[in-house]
C-alpha cells in the first residue's frame, strides 16, 4: 500500500485563504451570541417566605394604665381644725386601728334640732346601706363559691380532652370574674361599716348632753378618724395643718396589689373587644409580659384630640390579671403598660407574610415560587395581624411565596431566592 503524499503547497495556501475568508463570519458570530447573553433577561434575586400552619392573633394594641380596683377616699366629716398628718403614701394601714388624721371640732359637730334629725337620717340609711352591702357580699361570695366548683369539674373534662377551649375559657371567666366581685363586695361591706360607725360617731357628739354631761363640743377631746379598711396609703391630699371644711379630702387607700389595667382603644376597635378577652400586658417594667382578662368594655365613649390634632372617639377597656401579685411585686397604681387585646385567635391558621401579598384589582394576589420563576396567584384573604395574614383560598400549605416583590417581578419572571423566611 502506497502510503498518501503530503499535500502540496498549493493545498495548504487554499485551506489558509478559506479560514480567512470564515474568520469574520466566525466573530461575528460570537460577537452576536456574546450580544444575546447580555441583554438576555437575568433572574431577579427575591427574598421567599413559606406558608405554613400555625397561630394566628389578631390584637388592638394601645397603651394602658393600671389603677387599685377598690379604693376609699377618706375626708372630713366635719369643719374643724385639722392636725398634721405624718403618714406618707406606702404605709400600711389596718381597719380600725390605724390613726389616720385628727380633727379639733371646737363645736362645730353640735348638732341643732335640724341638725340632729339630719344625722339620725344619715344613721338610719348608713344602717341600710350596710345591710345592703351584706346581702351582696353573701350573694357574691355564693356566686364564687359555685362557679368556683364548676370551674374545677370543667377543667378535669379540659384534661381529659372532653371539653373545648372555647367552654374552658368561658368558665374560666365565670370563676374569675365571681372571685373579684366577691372580694369588691367584701370591701364595699367594710366601707359600710365604717360610714355606719363614722355617721353613729357625729350623730353621738352632736348630742347637747350625753348623761347630763356638759355639752358636745364644750371638751377637750377631738375627733379621731381610723382606717376604714386594710391596706395601704395611696395618696394624701394634705399634710399641713389647717382648718378644713366638711367634706375635704384628706388620704386615699387601697390595696395596691388588687389592681386592674384601664386601656384607652378607639371606639371602632372597642366594639370587637368582647369581655373575657385575653390581653398580653408589656413594657410594665417587668421581663415578661404579664396576662389579663377583659371584664368591661365601659358603654360610654369620650372625646380626644391625638398628637395631630385629630379628634378621635376613645372608650375605656378594663381588665383583670389573672397572673399571681408574685410576678408584679413592684406594680402600682396609675403605672403606664402597653396592652395588646386579643379579638381574634386561630391556632391551625394557614398564615403567609403580609409582605407577600398586595392588591391589584380589588382582589388580593400574591407570586408563587414555580420551579424558579414567579406565578402571579389570585389569593382570598382573612384576618390579619400586620405581619402575618390569613390564606383561605389560592396557596397551599408548604408553597413559597416571594417577599415584597417590587416591579421587576411579574408573572414569569425568573427569580433567584437570596433567603427563605416564614416558619
Amino acid at each position: 500500500m502506497n502510503p498518501t503524499p503530503p499535500p502540496s503547497s498549493a493545498a495548504k495556501k487554499n485551506g489558509a485563504t478559506a479560514w480567512r475568508r470564515r474568520l469574520p463570519w466566525l466573530g461575528t458570530g460570537i460577537l452576536i451570541a456574546l450580544i444575546v447573553v447580555g441583554l438576555w433577561p437575568r433572574a431577579v434575586s427575591v427574598e421567599v417566605a413559606t406558608v405554613a400552619r400555625g397561630p394566628l392573633v389578631v390584637t388592638v394594641d394601645e397603651e394602658g394604665m393600671t389603677r387599685v380596683k377598690n379604693r376609699f377616699l377618706v375626708s372630713a366629716p366635719v369643719a374643724g381644725q385639722l392636725r398634721r398628718i405624718d403618714w406618707k403614701a406606702g404605709a400600711a394601714v389596718e381597719a380600725g386601728k390605724t390613726v389616720l388624721a385628727v380633727l379639733e371640732t371646737s363645736g362645730a359637730d353640735f348638732l341643732d334640732a335640724r341638725s340632729q334629725a339630719q344625722a339620725e337620717a344619715r344613721v338610719r340609711g348608713a344602717e341600710a346601706a350596710r345591710d345592703a352591702a351584706l346581702a351582696q357580699k353573701e350573694r357574691a361570695t355564693a356566686a364564687a363559691k359555685m362557679f368556683t366548683a364548676d370551674f374545677q369539674r370543667l377543667n378535669e373534662l379540659y384534661a381529659k380532652k372532653v371539653l373545648s377551649p372555647q367552654e374552658f375559657d368561658a368558665a374560666l371567666m365565670r370563676a374569675d370574674t365571681t372571685a373579684q366581685d366577691a372580694r369588691a363586695a367584701e370591701f364595699a361591706l367594710k366601707v359600710a361599716e365604717f360610714e355606719l360607725q363614722q355617721a353613729r360617731a357625729l350623730l353621738t357628739r352632736g348630742q347637747p348632753h350625753l348623761a347630763g354631761s356638759e355639752p358636745a363640743g364644750s371638751g377637750a377631746e377631738p375627733l379621731v378618724i381610723t382606717s376604714p379598711v386594710n391596706g395601704r396609703i395611696l395618696r394624701v391630699f394634705q399634710e399641713s395643718a389647717r382648718v378644713v371644711p366638711a367634706g375635704f379630702s384628706l388620704l386615699e387607700i387601697g390595696d395596691p396589689t388588687d389592681l386592674e389595667a384601664r386601656i384607652e382603644v378607639l371606639s371602632r376597635d372597642g366594639v370587637a373587644i368582647k369581655p373575657g378577652a385575653r390581653v398580653m400586658l408589656e413594657q410594665w417594667g417587668g421581663s415578661e409580659p404579664l396576662q389579663a382578662r377583659v371584664r368591661l368594655v365601659e358603654p360610654s365613649a369620650f372625646t380626644k384630640i391625638s398628637a395631630l390634632g385629630v379628634e378621635e372617639q376613645r372608650v375605656y377597656v378594663v381588665a383583670d390579671f389573672t397572673d399571681p401579685v408574685e410576678k408584679r411585686p413592684t406594680l402600682g397604681d396609675s403605672y403606664r403598660v402597653e396592652a395588646r387585646v386579643v379579638i381574634w385567635e386561630n391556632a391551625t391558621a394557614l398564615r403567609a407574610p403580609a409582605g407577600g401579598l398586595f392588591q391589584r384589582g380589588g382582589a388580593w394576589q400574591a407570586f408563587a415560587v414555580d420551579g424558579g420563576r414567579a406565578r402571579l396567584r389570585t389569593v382570598r384573604v382573612g384576618r390579619s395581624n400586620g405581619i402575618e395574614s390569613e390564606v383561605l383560598e389560592g396557596l397551599r400549605e408548604s408553597e413559597q411565596i416571594v417577599v415584597y416583590p417590587g416591579d421587576k417581578v411579574s408573572d414569569g419572571t425568573r427569580i433567584t431566592p437570596l433567603s427563605i423566611g416564614g416558619r
